[in-house]
């Protein structure tokens, strides 16, 4: 099988050949790092025909030639990303990063692999790096926002996420960050502000409904939730949060039937929702002690063991287990 490598790449490959030979060092050195570039090349030859086992091996090889070879391990970093191999891959960027602490394209890659595996603080400091080394680079202002918001840095998230409004002002994905900041800071009104200038940006977006009515709940504008949620599934039916924040809304304006019947079908979608659970609990409760129904209240008490199975960091809910249950 022929490949053929495009004049650019041809170039590239050139050029590091000649950096890397006329590097300081004795001829073995000179040779040994002509070698690790010569199995840098192969690596990315096998790359592009999808062998991707044949190149890490190849890399692996050049880099016990050659440790500080920091683009074959950035090239690792990309192969194990491509295959989801995220500990494999950010490790090999990190090493990248230090051997190469100007290379934007490493720490952006770190932040984003650090991301996916939750690894905030570690996304953070990479995302951080790659704002200084590109200052108007929008993905990585957004994204150091976002990681800031997961590690409850609310100010750093804000600040973050401001410079990246200020990068693409047509962005609705910022303006969903700084309306989620503004939620979690309990500041609802500007939430609401935020998420409506998201939904001007992107339009009829379920995502953007849903969360400009959770907005709506925390202003008690009950009614205006209840009409964006109801909107927003009919665009998306399967979206438990929806029914789940419809049913708030009911138990807030006292549709209590209404809020057994959103409460139940966020929990059919998706089981694992111990906040619903714990909600359709408390209807049904509401309902038991109106009428005294003791099926009711034996619903209840069923909806409260399965959100306290999921999550039992609930103290407030065991102790109102405790006490229904005698």
């Amino acid at each position: 099988m022929v490949v053929r490598t495009d004049s650019s790449k041809l170039l590239f490959i050139g050029t590091l050949t000649m950096i890397m030979l006329i590097a300081p060092g004795c001829a073995q050195q000179r040779r040994t790092r002509a070698r690790a570039v010569s199995l840098y090349v192969d690596a990315m030859i096998l790359n592009e025909r999808s062998e991707n086992d044949e190149a890490i091996g190849k890399l692996i090889e050049a880099i016990q030639l050659d440790p500080k070879f920091a683009m074959a391990y950035s090239l690792k970093g990309d192969i194990h990303q491509e295959r989801a191999e995220y500990d494999q891959s950010a490790d090999s960027y990190e090493v990248a990063t230090v051997l190469d602490p100007w290379s934007f394209r490493d720490f952006f890659n770190l932040g984003k692999v650090s991301q996916i595996m939750e690894q905030f603080l570690r996304a953070v400091k990479a995302y951080v790096r790659a704002c200084e080394l590109e200052p108007a680079h929008f993905g990585a202002h957004l994204n150091a926002g976002k990681s800031y918001y997961e590690l409850e840095d609310y100010d750093s998230a804000f600040e973050y996420g401001r410079i990246a409004g200020q990068i693409d002002p047509n962005s609705s994905e910022t303006e969903l960050l700084l309306g989620d900041i503004f939620v979690a800071q309990k500041d609802h009104e500007q939430a609401v502000a935020a998420y409506r200038r998201a939904l001007e940006i992107e339009g009829n977006k379920p995502q953007i409904m849903v969360a400009l009515a959770r907005a709506y709940l925390g202003t008690k504008r009950y009614d205006a939730a209840k009409e964006l949620l109801t909107s927003a599934l009919e665009l998306d039916p399967e979206n438990a949060i929806a029914y789940r924040y419809l049913g708030f809304a009911d138990l807030k304006l006292r549709n209590i039937d209404a809020a057994v019947e959103n409460y139940s079908k966020a929990v059919e979608i998706d089981a694992s929702d111990w906040v619903a659970h714990k909600n359709l609990g408390v209807v049904y409760m509401l309902k038991a002690i109106n009428s005294e129904d003791g099926a009711m209240r034996a619903k209840g008490i069923e909806h409260w063991d399965i959100s306290l199975d999921i999550n039992p960091n609930q103290p407030k809910l065991r102790r109102l287990l405790e006490k229904y249950s005698k």
